[in-house]
């Protein structure tokens, strides 16, 4: 009644019947959506639960993600969502080789997806195959540069060049995954310590400083900024 007297007040023009009209045929729509399971808020619950360290509940909520996901794959196998929904689930549960072989059975079926291709590069580092990886990564960041999770991209491209003793290149991906999120103490420590092991102490300083200002109590950033200005001076 309350939405009624809403309508009415705001479109005066409208006639009564006409507004009873417009909420009954809306009514079954609302109930349609509310009733659909949804893999992806299932998904979103997981990750809440996860960060909160209740993992064994967080699991059930990503299994919910991932059956609700196959279910739609196997009535609609262009689905798109369903495969990147799927996809995360299984990520967030260190299911890799899964997270591999539906990523590419979505690339194969639908096309291009970058959200995909980045998934599958956190899988493939995981799974310490570090070539898959990069390629995937770059390609994320060179079709999408300000995408959602590029970021994350840059810094596995970082840790991948920095196993790779390239630090000079692992400074340039740390430091644009900093520029980018600049929230994250980890990844400031690592691009400290990448500038250190080239002995450009006074940048490694600054880096390792900005770690510690996010968490003071960073045994190895506070190591990492002694060593540096010890070797300074």
């Amino acid at each position: 009644m309350r939405l009624y007297r809403t309508l009415r007040l705001r479109s005066p023009g409208l006639k009564p019947l006409f507004i009873v009209i417009l909420l009954l045929s809306a009514a079954p729509v609302f109930s349609q959506n509310a009733n659909r399971p949804d893999a992806l808020r299932s998904y979103r619950i997981g990750r809440d639960l996860e960060g909160r360290d209740r993992m064994a509940e967080a699991n059930q909520y990503y299994d919910e993600a991932v059956r609700i996901c196959r279910d739609e794959i196997a009535q609609n196998a262009s689905n798109k969502d369903s495969y990147t929904v799927l996809t995360w689930a299984l990520q967030r549960q260190k299911k890799y080789t899964e997270v591999i072989t539906w990523g590419q059975r979505g690339l194969d079926t639908i096309g291009v997806d970058y959200r995909i291709i980045e998934t599958m590069g956190e899988a493939y580092f995981y799974l310490n195959r570090y070539e898959d990886s990069l390629r995937s990564m770059q390609r994320y960041v060179n079709s999408v540069p300000q995408g959602e999770r590029s970021s994350v991209a840059y810094f596995f491209i970082g840790e991948i060049f920095r196993f790779q003793r390239k630090f000079h290149r692992a400074d340039i991906a740390y430091t644009t995954a900093v520029r980018l999120e600049p929230g994250s103490a980890l990844w400031w420590f690592r691009l400290g310590s990448v500038r250190e092991e080239v002995r450009e102490f006074k940048p490694a300083m600054e880096a390792y400083q900005r770690a510690l200002r996010l968490n003071p109590n960073y045994r190895e950033a506070a190591e990492g900024l002694e060593r540096s200005r010890r070797a300074s001076t």
